[in-house]
């Protein structure tokens, strides 16, 4: 890897670890700098570009600096929410749910994916498997995305209880068999068990096989989709508790503009168009995945 993404890395450890000082907001109390952190999920060139151009353009707009940071994990953009260190932050629905209920943020806008601020989950086999949905498949190996994610582990399993194909004593065990269930670390190990013959289905987002994201077009044309669950609630720009209404406001104003003014930034870092949100609303079927999973056996 080259040696810019962990500069990036420790500067905003360093920034975690010294918080918010208190020269760090002006007298009525909004912010002198606003941070919003970027997930490290590009090479590292991308990333400084991104960095730079999203400083530039927020702080423009808020007329304040603005300082864009990239942390070494997920884990530390939350502690960082939860501390003041991080003012504004690109996360999962699954991760804003977590944060929502532990009080941390409030949710500030949320992707529109097609004009809807969500999208589907598919399970995936190969094209000649004879499965036509997902209750086809009791006890047969599948794999998960990973257990972390909302489309390919969190949304599947809340459908897979919702219609009543497993329960909270036996879990995805139950229906698939035990130790034919698979983890990957991502949406690709997961389809490769597919590929490969490990596993006869997996669960990934919609656009691992609609959009030239993860998979080669070779890998994309063995596939197809075997059944789909959701919506899943789509990723979401959020604040911390506690931020100034003043800043919130200004913040919000930006990113409602870049839709207009920037689309092509908007997209390289954030996705998609941006549309305020509820947390209540947005988040509703992530919080009860999420109270599903705290008492399912797994």
């Amino acid at each position: 890897m080259k040696p810019i993404l962990p500069l990036i890395c420790l500067l905003a450890a360093g920034l975690l670890m010294n918080g918010c000082g208190p020269d760090s907001t002006y007298a009525d109390g909004t912010l002198r700098t606003i941070v919003i952190a970027l997930e490290p999920d590009k090479d590292p060139d991308a990333m400084m570009e991104d960095r730079r151009a999203i400083e530039a353009y927020l702080s423009e707009r808020v007329q304040r600096p603005v300082q864009a940071i990239v942390p070494i994990s997920s884990a530390v953009i939350y502690e960082g929410l939860k501390n003041g260190s991080i003012d504004i932050a690109y996360l999962s629905s699954t991760a804003a749910a977590k944060l929502y209920n532990d009080d941390a943020i409030d949710l500030l806008m949320a992707e529109m994916i097609d004009g809807n601020p969500y999208y589907e989950s598919y399970w995936i086999g190969l094209k000649e498997a004879p499965y036509q949905s997902i209750a086809d498949l009791r006890g047969q190996p599948i794999a998960f995305s990973s257990r972390t994610s909302t489309s390919g582990f969190l949304i599947p399993v809340w459908d897979l209880y919702q219609a009543g194909l497993i329960d909270l004593e036996t879990g995805p065990a139950g229906f698939f068999g035990e130790g034919q269930v698979f983890y990957g670390v991502g949406y690709v190990s997961a389809a490769e068990r597919v590929l490969n013959g490990t596993v006869e289905a997996a669960a990934v987002s919609y656009y691992v096989l609609d959009k030239d994201r993860h998979l080669s077009q070779a890998q994309r044309d063995r596939l197809r989709v075997i059944d789909r669950q959701g919506p899943v609630p789509s990723h979401v720009i959020v604040v911390r508790k506690g931020l100034h209404a003043d800043d919130v406001r200004a913040l919000q104003d930006s990113l409602n503009r870049m839709n207009e003014e920037a689309p092509k930034l908007r997209d390289r870092i954030f996705g998609f168009e941006l549309a305020p949100a509820e947390a209540a609303t947005h988040l509703k079927t992530t919080l009860e995945a999420l109270e599903l999973m705290r008492t399912m056996r797994f």
